[in-house]
């Protein structure tokens, strides 16, 4: 492995977003599942539910509590809300998904625990975060057919490290998670790294510090599901959705830094992946 890792650019993906055909239909572009929001954590599953729309997903299902399931969508009526009780609710809407993100506001209850479970034996392509990978820190294991977003923290926890141990040698951390979880592991942060095993660990120098906000992570893991789910592979997708991700980042803090949130990035994401089709 080289000592340094490879720069994303934009242009390496230019044949990604392809021009859509006249007579194509939501079908043809997957359905994302997003799995989480637990009491009091509605908005995680909101935001990744618009961040996979806004990038282009066919479909977009939030399995959640079903506290809010009822409201979750009011402000979004394009998301399809269905509440969760027990697991076995979540077979159907497992069936019907392309791929499932797994975590956003999932917490680590009775609630989310045989959710956790049920979506880690489905076989379905997934992107893990939050609380999804709280739990996974609980119950090692490894999947070839997974994305990772651990932010430093969630990564210490996986690796049964400190957060300053990972900082201090993220590199090293990222090649120790997909070396011990497989599969695709993005590593966030200011220089958010990506790495599978097949190809050399690839960096995004682009972001900005008024990134470090709540829901950040959440809009994240809907671009990556949303890649996945149009037809993508993991690693290209796991790519690609951290550009555009820092990079809507960057374009929302033309209106400055501080006091930029999660949300802002939106119509951002729909300018970049627009501005990147190609024939």
């Amino acid at each position: 492995m080289n000592n340094e890792p490879i720069e994303l650019e934009l242009s390496q993906f230019s044949t990604f977003l392809k021009n859509r055909p006249i007579d194509t239909h939501k079908g043809d572009y997957g359905h994302v599942l997003i799995v989480g929001g637990n009491i009091g954590y509605s908005g995680a599953v909101r935001l990744a539910a618009e961040a996979a729309l806004r990038t282009g997903a066919g479909l977009v299902s939030i399995a959640t509590h079903a506290a809010h399931a009822a409201f979750l969508n009011q402000t979004r009526p394009e998301v399809m809300c269905h509440p969760i009780h027990v697991a076995d609710e979540l077979q159907s809407l497992i069936a019907k998904a392309s791929v499932i993100v797994l975590g956003p506001g999932l917490g680590c209850n009775e609630w989310s625990r045989p959710l956790w479970s049920a979506v880690m034996t489905s076989g379905k392509p997934l992107v893990v975060d939050a609380d999804g990978l709280n739990l996974l820190a609980e119950q090692p294991k490894k999947n070839s057919h997974w994305i990772l977003t651990p932010h430093p923290g969630e990564a210490a926890r996986l690796l049964r490290q400190t957060t300053q141990v990972v900082q201090q040698n993220r590199l090293l951390a990222l090649t120790q998670l997909q070396k011990n979880y497989a599969g695709v592991v993005v590593l966030k942060g200011a220089g958010s790294l990506v790495l599978d095993d097949q190809d050399e660990p690839s960096i995004s120098h682009f972001g900005n510090p008024g990134m470090a906000t709540a829901g950040m992570g959440d809009v994240l893991s809907g671009v990556i599901s949303s890649l996945v789910a149009q037809g993508n592979s993991l690693v290209d997708s796991a790519k690609l959705g951290v550009l555009l991700h820092a990079m809507a980042g960057d374009l929302a803090a033309n209106a400055g830094q501080r006091g930029m949130i999660a949300s802002d990035l939106m119509p951002y994401l729909r300018q970049l992946v627009n501005e990147q089709s190609s024939c």
